[in-house]
């Protein structure tokens, strides 16, 4: 029979293991952040002396930026639309400037095939 030497229903590190086998875990201290939605995100930090926690953390539920303090969450961070390279442009020049280097590149390409 093939494969007869598998133990079957269990995979490499499985058993009973306790904290004993384990050893102990480290203590914890669990941090409420609250969203602009008012969704609750729970997280287990280290508790060590002298850690700071981070003063913002994703929302789990939303993704929103979201603070320590529920009654003053931090504002969503705004983004702006994708802007063309053209749109770049029309903010650097005017359109008085863009139709004078349309004809100084147009003459020179003109000079080029010499027409």
């Amino acid at each position: 029979m093939a494969g007869s030497h598998l133990i079957r229903g269990s995979r490499v590190g499985a058993g009973p293991l306790g904290e004993a086998e384990r050893g102990t875990t480290a203590p914890r201290v669990v941090v409420a952040y609250w969203c602009e939605r008012g969704h609750r995100t729970a997280v287990a930090f280290a508790d060590e002396q002298g850690v700071e926690h981070p003063p913002v953390w994703d929302c789990t539920r939303c993704g929103l930026p979201a603070g320590p303090d529920r009654d003053a969450p931090p504002e969503a961070a705004r983004t702006e639309p994708y802007k063309t390279h053209f749109a770049y442009v029309q903010e650097r020049r005017s359109p008085a400037e863009g139709e004078q280097l349309l004809g100084e590149a147009l003459a020179a390409l003109r000079a080029r095939r010499g027409g």
